[in-house]
């Protein structure tokens, strides 16, 4: 029987067992094989050195988690946030959002000003919670950032990401949490078509997966280039998803919205 959000508790894990349960839900959800699978000892190191381990559980069973690692830049400590995962049978009910609310209200206690992390440019769910509705920009995309993939879900293409900066206190991030996302001036935008996952299933149609994420991958890095940044992101009626750029205004990031950081 498929549960409820509010069944669904969220707490920090610190058990050898709950880190090899996150092990499985690698498998589980990406359908890894070894060489990509995260070890139970890199989620305890997380947990010991600073970072985050979050479990979502359904009664006594974990069927979520997000882990962070803490990392160090510009003179200043932030939070990566490097893997989230939650077991299909429990997606759309708002799990991934809650793990990633329980990541911010652990980070502020503790001073961080900053969450990143890296995520699918195709993904078109992924992106809308990441942009829309937590509030996150995007200005640095990295080409095939993991190298080949196991996972079956990526369908063979390079493993590209973007970056989401997540400025956990900003007037931004507030606003879009409260349902009020800031309304930013849009120079540029660019589309993800919602037949991209049949596309990246398919063999037959996979060259258009790679020819999509090649155009994209060129729009979005020269739009960064010019100082633009992910600022908002739309779902259309039919599925498709759309980036929208703009520049980087007062409120948006953080330390001192210096523009370009990295």
């Amino acid at each position: 029987m498929m549960a409820s959000t509010d069944r669904i508790s969220i707490r920090m894990l610190g058990e050898l067992t709950e880190f090899e349960r996150c092990v499985e839900l690698q498998i589980s959800v990406w359908g890894y094989s070894g060489g990509d699978v995260i070890p139970r000892r890199m989620f305890l190191l997380a947990q010991r050195i600073g970072g985050q381990v979050l479990g979502g559980f359904d009664g006594e069973t974990m069927v979520a988690f997000a882990m962070a690692l803490p990392g160090y830049r510009e003179g200043r400590p932030y939070l990566h946030s490097h893997m989230l995962a939650v077991l299909p049978e429990y997606r759309n009910l708002g799990v991934g959002q809650r793990l990633k609310l329980a990541q911010r209200e652990d980070a502020l206690a503790r001073g961080f000003e900053l969450m990143e992390w890296t995520f699918d440019p195709l993904e078109i769910k992924n992106a809308y919670l990441n942009v829309a509705k937590l509030g996150a920009i995007c200005r640095r995309y990295q080409a095939d950032f993991y190298g080949p993939s196991s996972s079956p879900l990526q369908g063979g293409l390079p493993t590209d990401r973007l970056y989401a900066e997540w400025w956990l206190g900003s007037a931004r991030v507030e606003a879009c949490l409260k349902g009020e996302l800031p309304v930013e001036e849009v120079e540029e935008q660019v589309l993800v078509p919602h037949e991209i996952q049949e596309w990246k299933q398919d063999a037959e149609k996979r060259g258009l997966a790679q020819t999509l994420q090649q155009y994209n991958r060129e729009a979005l890095e020269a739009a960064f280039g010019r100082g633009l940044a992910v600022v908002g992101y739309r779902r259309e009626t039919n599925g498709d998803g759309c980036y929208l750029l703009g520049r980087v205004g007062p409120g948006v990031a953080g330390w001192k919205d210096r523009g370009r950081l990295f």
